[in-house]
């Protein structure tokens, strides 16, 4: 088993709106390594920063993203830093993954720099989202199959994008 496709991007590029999308139009099953998370620690990803730290967070990740890997065959959305991981990283050369791109502005504006965003909450959220969009640019783009800028696209022509890419 593994999934048909492991969707990864930066906050704000649709991952899980998405990676339901196509989950619901390949009838196949969804599962967000997010949730798996928060069910594992039993609190908000939010809360596992400020208690536990980014490290045991990042950990964490790891681990659930290489169970979700072997075990789930539909639609899998991975959390935004989840290719910081050389491990994973390498653990994705074996399937399809699909990176949503985002561009700093609407990437912002999406995100509406919520506080639910651990990385994105502090002094300057802008300078804080464009230094880890420069900083994993390139990662996302090494574990990718398929790569689809989301600025102007609705979550349906992004689902229509990914299919369209994979069969290219």
């Amino acid at each position: 088993m593994s999934p048909q496709y492991v969707v990864v991007g930066p906050p704000g590029a649709g991952k899980t709106t998405v990676s339901e999308l196509l989950a619901a139009r390949l009838a196949v099953p969804f599962r967000d390594v997010d949730a798996d998370i928060v069910e594992l620690a039993g609190k908000p990803i939010s809360d596992i920063f400020t208690t536990d730290g980014e490290p045991a967070f990042r950990a964490m990740e790891e681990e659930a993203v290489a169970k979700a890997l072997v075990e789930h065959e539909g639609v899998l959305a991975l959390g935004g830093g989840a290719v910081l991981s050389a491990t994973t990283r390498e653990r994705l050369r074996e399937h399809t993954v699909v990176f949503l791109n985002v561009g700093m502005a609407e990437g912002v504006r999406r995100t509406g720099l919520s506080s639910s965003r651990p990385l994105l909450s502090g002094i300057n959220p802008r300078a804080t989202f464009k230094a880890l969009l420069d900083a994993r640019l390139p990662l996302y783009r090494e574990v990718a199959t398929i790569e689809v800028l989301t600025d102007s696209l609705d979550p349906e022509q992004v689902t229509d994008a990914v299919i369209k890419g994979a069969e290219a």
